[in-house]
């Protein structure tokens, strides 16, 4: 699978994320059968900037921290975002993960 084709899956399940909840890289790359890729989800979603459609802000790590957060236009961007959609942030971490946290598995 090319990279551009793990990519587009990738923005693909991570439109379907819904408001106030999100994932993690890992469940992500699980769900598209390459359990070890998280780290090119990260890639995916670090190019996803220019693509409004994209909810970005809405994939954390495997503990609920923002680790994409330096991605964002301005410091606390993600943050703000995450927020916004009433998911809780305390010291760059969701505080209550495993309340929002959506597997695509289901």
């Amino acid at each position: 699978m090319s990279e551009d084709g793990f990519f587009e899956k990738v923005y693909k399940i991570a439109r379907k994320i819904p408001y106030g909840r999100v994932t993690s890289y890992g469940a992500i790359a699980k769900y598209l059968g390459a359990a070890k890729s998280a780290r090119m989800v990260g890639w995916a979603m670090n190019a996803s900037h220019l693509d409004d459609t994209i909810p970005a802000h809405r994939v954390v790590n495997r503990n609920g921290i923002l680790t994409g957060k330096h991605h964002f236009d301005g410091i606390n961007l993600m943050q703000q975002l995450l927020e916004n959609e009433g998911v809780e942030v305390i010291d760059a971490k969701i505080s209550n993960f495993e309340a929002v946290f959506w597997n695509p598995k289901d």
